[in-house]
């Protein structure tokens, strides 16, 4: 993208309030089907069919007038970087940015919507905070379960879902779609309370 199609996007983002909707994954086809990369596969899903346009540290399309759909591409203890391009770019505030996670601390398929928190461990979740300077932006936490053995858990999270497990978590994306874009029209309190 030139800096002037950059520029122009910025204009016309800042004559409304904008939202972004981040989900974080590793980029490439070695990571598509871990349990790391729930968070793409929601914007993935949001995103189907619509023209994906890249900046330097990730990649967006545009959801509708006032939302943007993004994947940052740096790997996740990077994401950081791509969410706070948006930010700069699309002039989005941190309470305006949902960045959706996957979690191992929640049972597999559970969905949590938090205002604000900790990263949890998360290294993705800690470079989005690292980058924006506060852990003051909402979440949505999509549970992928425990590994038996703890020592194992970045095989885990590297690793794909069984069969069983993974139709339990395609139902938990489709779910975790509708409740970004209940918080992109309704707001964080309403997600809580429908989708918790």
């Amino acid at each position: 993208m030139s800096a002037a199609e950059g520029a122009t996007m910025t204009k016309k983002a800042m004559s409304r309030r904008t939202k972004a909707i981040v989900g974080l994954g590793n980029p490439g086809a070695r990571y598509a089907r871990t349990r790391h990369n729930v968070g793409f596969w929601v914007v993935d899903a949001l995103g189907k069919n619509m023209p994906w346009h890249a900046f330097e540290f990730c990649a967006w399309c545009k959801f509708s007038d006032d939302l943007v759909l993004v994947k940052p591409l740096t790997y996740m203890n990077k994401s950081g970087l791509g969410v706070a391009e948006v930010v700069r770019c699309f002039q989005v505030g941190s309470a305006d940015v949902l960045v959706v996670v996957d979690d191992v601390h929640l049972s597999l398929g559970r969905l949590r919507f938090r205002r604000t928190g900790s990263h949890g461990g998360h290294n993705g979740l800690r470079s989005v905070e690292r980058a924006l300077g506060s852990a003051d932006f909402p979440r949505l936490r999509i549970g992928i379960g425990q590994p038996a053995e703890l020592d194992g858990m970045i095989d885990y999270v590297l690793g794909a879902f069984s069969v069983e497990d993974g139709d339990v978590i395609v139902d938990a994306v489709g779910h975790a779609v509708k409740g970004a874009l209940c918080w992109a029209k309704e707001g964080i309190e309403r997600a809580m309370n429908q989708y918790n």
